[in-house]
């Protein structure tokens, strides 16, 4: 092993360790909160945790044993398992962030309606269909067979050596399994958040000139508050834009390179370096560990749920200790009363001439 195989060990161990705490603690919260469980994008975010805990346990593991031993993971059974594996679970998140795009799309775009126009039994169709969809190229895949130990990928994923007799048909099959997952979903995401964030920009202009009125009223006002609901201001208009550029960002950033890599393969296969290959594929892998912070875990109803879990497991009551001030402050005002009666009468006694 050289420097970059134990840098790319490394990073994938990291990842396996991160995406089973994440995911897991995303899972946790789902089970003990039924705020979470009553919404509808909840079944698209539970999809999405099944696919990273599964693709952390089954994919992760034997791609890092590729790269310590430098050769095949497993036997052909199971390498067969294990690309199918990949195919399908990397085609469902996919689609199942491209859901949770469109949802979020119908909460801001149509507010009244959205109630209406998403619900569960129409989540549970998306899922059906992001099933449906994954299982028709993994199947396919494994069925001509086309999937086995990608040396490039130090992974059992598509082959290009077993798929040297298909020739145009994995040529096909490639590009119209890069095109129906990542540049769909990626087409998806580009359109919905960008219309999510001309609409939050409308509604900050809108406050804007509320908070601009209020503030020339307001003649009186401290400089300080003035500067301050400016600040605000400015973050306010800054914050949509984070968050779309966080979920449009990660998932370029991640699945561009494999997808990119995997395309310029089939015209030129010698032309890509091993090291870049294996790269690659850990960038893949790393989504797993980024989605429950992109689309969960720094939400206020998880981070709620996490603290009660944390002060549940501590044992400490987070009520336990404002009830405990407010005891205290009630005892120390009933003795400053009980002191005051005490000295009322002798302060109010008639002077002896």
């Amino acid at each position: 092993m050289d420097a970059v195989d134990i840098a790319a060990s490394v990073l994938v161990l990291g990842t396996i360790v991160v995406s089973l705490l994440s995911n897991t603690v995303v899972l946790i919260c789902f089970l003990y909160n039924p705020q979470i469980r009553r919404q509808v994008p909840a079944l698209f975010t539970l999809n999405l945790t099944f696919c990273n805990l599964l693709l952390s346990v089954s994919n992760m593991p034997l791609t890092l044993i590729g790269l310590v031993t430098g050769g095949h993971p497993g036997g052909r059974g199971l390498c067969q398992v294990v690309g199918f594996l990949d195919t399908f679970l990397t085609t469902n998140a996919m689609l199942s962030m491209a859901a949770l795009s469109i949802d979020r799309w119908l909460a801001v775009v149509f507010p009244l309606s959205y109630h209406s126009r998403m619900r569960h039994r129409d989540a549970v169709m998306a899922l059906c269909y992001t099933w449906t969809h994954s299982l028709c190229f993994s199947v396919v895949a494994s069925w001509q067979p086309w999937v086995g130990f990608h040396q490039l990928y130090a992974s059992c994923t598509l082959c290009n050596v077993k798929a040297r007799g298909a020739g145009t048909q994995f040529f096909i099959f490639t590009l119209a399994l890069h095109s129906l997952t990542f540049l769909l979903t990626l087409v998806v995401l580009c359109v919905t958040y960008l219309k999510v964030l001309r609409v939050a920009r409308s509604h900050c202009k809108r406050i804007d000139v509320i908070t601009m009125q209020t503030l020339v009223l307001l003649v009186d006002i401290h400089p300080s508050v003035r500067q301050r609901c400016l600040d605000e201001q400015r973050r306010r208009r800054q914050r949509a834009t984070k968050k779309i550029s966080t979920f449009i960002g990660t998932f370029v950033v991640c699945f561009s390179p494999y997808v990119i890599t995997r395309i310029v393969e089939l015209f030129c296969p010698g032309l890509i370096n091993p090291h870049w290959g294996v790269l690659s594929k850990c960038l893949a892998y790393s989504k797993a560990a980024s989605d429950p912070f992109v689309y969960s875990l720094l939400r206020y109803q998880y981070t709620k749920t996490c603290s009660l879990l944390a002060n549940k497991i501590l044992k400490r009551n987070p009520l336990n200790s404002s009830l405990g001030m407010e005891t205290n402050a009630a005892r120390r005002d009933n003795n400053v009363n009980t002191t005051d009666n005490r000295q009322t009468p002798t302060d109010n006694k008639p002077t002896v001439k």
